[in-house]
């Protein structure tokens, strides 16, 4: 089996893998319903309907994420994934159930998407680390990427399959369908050998250890830079569900088939994204800067396409740009950060990834609303531009970094790191945080 797929080889994560693309099959096909309903049935066309929808799914995340990021640095990471499975299931065919009985109003999907929320935030933290225990550590990297290239590969599935099965017969049994593949990932989580995992160290119970975490990742100018431009491109440019609902309705005038099948495409690009991910043996910073930058530049591409086609042609580069700044930001923060602390750092950058959604999604649905959809892609691409110079900027004065591109030699473009450069400091400040 090739370096794309090494972590394949592990049967715990084979497992896991399988169960998690069923399940993210599901998971697309309702937040395309979901995104649909509140924008086709129970809204006149209201991009901030669909906007407070999301905002209220990932509010929970700025309230719950750090506490449950220190949950998973205590308890048994696959059990609390197994009841974070089953309430999510359950809460998914509650919402089917209530759609299907015609009795589905708009205050109700909203009371949904906050539990369903609330439900995330302790899973997100949980979920990411756990990866770290179903491969050696030499293979985390490769692990993440195939993760990302699971939920991808559902992506091209899910959107579109929703957007046929909500044409022909309603949202509802979008929802229904999600809540059984939820099935899939508690079966591969309970038929797991747990003496072939790879535990890692649980923190014992003291006081002000989710401070810890914060006190840890202020050391770390590294992990900084990340959140920061991850934390951007999350509020404005990260919206694409409901983005594209609405330029499939306001500017090309298309159905819910369509509009599932744009997600569907923009998993093209983010597919590729993720295999590439998942041959890189360790990503850096520099990466997720450059990935911000290239998101910005295809949103402002794709924000003038004229035609429908054009526009789901230009979702490709935007899915790949985004996947590989996600990808590499995840993967780098893993990896460089202290197992014992690992799971409330990683609870700290879902908090700034999803928890932006709640401040984002209200705003980019109002300028949508205002000023035409194009603006609330257009929005993204610019502030993408900005934190994407301005991180770079910072970086090359902090870490001494020096850019240099040669026309005749390959590679052409080089950045190089002096001795007192981005590696060494990264090295000090890790040392820091990890006295402190």
């Amino acid at each position: 089996m090739n370096s794309t797929f090494a972590s394949l080889r592990f049967p715990n994560y084979r497992l896991w893998f399988a169960g998690a693309l069923v399940a993210n099959v599901g998971t697309w096909m309702q937040r395309v319903a979901q995104d649909w309903l509140v924008l086709t049935d129970l809204s006149d066309d209201s991009g901030l309907a669909v906007g407070i929808t999301t905002a209220l799914q990932f509010a929970p995340t700025l309230l719950l994420s750090a506490w449950a990021g220190l949950l998973a640095d205590r308890v048994n990471r696959r059990k609390l994934l197994i009841a974070s499975q089953i309430a999510q299931g359950a809460l998914a065919l509650g919402l089917g159930a209530l759609v299907l009985s015609g009795h589905a109003q708009l205050w109700q999907v909203y009371l949904f998407a906050l539990a369903l929320g609330c439900v995330a935030a302790i899973d997100q933290p949980v979920r990411q680390t756990f990866v770290a225990e179903l491969v050696p550590a030499g293979k985390l990297s490769n692990a993440v990427g195939l993760n990302s290239a699971s939920f991808n590969a559902a992506r091209l599935i899910g959107p579109g399959l929703a957007g046929l099965l909500i044409a022909a017969f309603g949202s509802g049994w979008a929802f229904v369908i999600n809540g059984a593949t939820f099935a899939a990932t508690i079966l591969a989580l309970t038929r797991m050998k747990t003496d072939q995992l790879y535990p890692m160290p649980a923190a014992p119970r003291a006081k002000g250890q989710i401070r810890e975490g914060v006190r840890y990742v202020r050391h770390r100018t590294d992990i900084l830079v990340i959140m920061v431009v991850i934390g951007v491109v999350s509020t404005f440019g990260l919206n694409f569900q409901m983005t594209s609902a609405m330029m499939a309705r306001s500017e090309f005038g298309k159905g819910a088939g369509e509009y599932g099948i744009l997600g569907s495409i923009m998993a093209i690009g983010s597919l590729a994204g993720a295999l590439l991910a998942a041959r890189r043996e360790r990503p850096r910073v520099r990466l997720v800067i450059g990935a911000a930058f290239g998101f910005g530049l295809a949103t402002g591409v794709q924000a003038l396409m004229p035609t429908y086609t054009s526009y789901a042609i230009a979702a490709i580069p935007v899915g790949l740009a985004s996947l590989t700044m996600l990808t590499a930001a995840n993967t780098t923060i893993q990896m460089s950060t202290d197992p014992a602390v690992r799971g409330r750092v990683m609870s700290l950058y879902m908090i700034v990834m999803l928890g932006a959604t709640p401040i984002g999604a209200p705003i980019v649905g109002w300028i949508g609303e205002q000023f035409g959809a194009r603006w609330s892609i257009g929005i993204g691409s610019i502030t993408a531009l900005l934190v994407a110079a301005l991180a770079g900027l910072w970086a090359k004065k902090r870490w001494q970094v020096e850019v240099h591109y040669r026309v005749r030699s390959r590679p052409h473009l080089q950045v190089v790191y002096p001795r007192r450069g981005a590696d060494r400091v990264a090295a000090q400040e890790i040392a820091d945080a990890s006295a402190t």
